[in-house]
């Protein structure tokens, strides 16, 4: 069985993405934006709704893990006393990010 330590490490992509995509929009890489060879950032070709679904699954994956409770083979992330703030934060940005846009 997985630890929370490690539980977590692995959802940190996803609070990654999530603050990528509220700084950058359609220009972050997580949402599909390039750099080019001349070093410019070439928008995303992705719809704001796809970017906006991409944002609402890390947001649900987030959610998942933190609602770990040691049952079903899971860590109890939930009751763990480790500091959890950037994925609770990430899931209210993402969320905001999903209204806003």
């Amino acid at each position: 069985m997985q630890t929370v330590e490690k539980v977590l490490t692995s959802a940190t992509d996803s609070v990654t993405l999530i603050n990528g995509i509220n700084t950058d929009g359609s220009n972050s890489v997580y949402a599909g934006a390039i750099i080019d060879k001349e070093g410019n950032i070439v928008a995303s070709t992705m719809t704001q709704a796809e970017i906006n679904e991409l944002v609402q699954r890390n947001v649900d994956h987030l959610e998942t893990i933190l609602a770990y409770d040691g049952t079903n083979n899971t860590p109890d992330v939930a009751g763990d006393s480790l500091d959890k703030s950037s994925y609770t934060g990430a899931v209210t940005t993402g969320k905001a990010y999903i209204v806003a846009n």
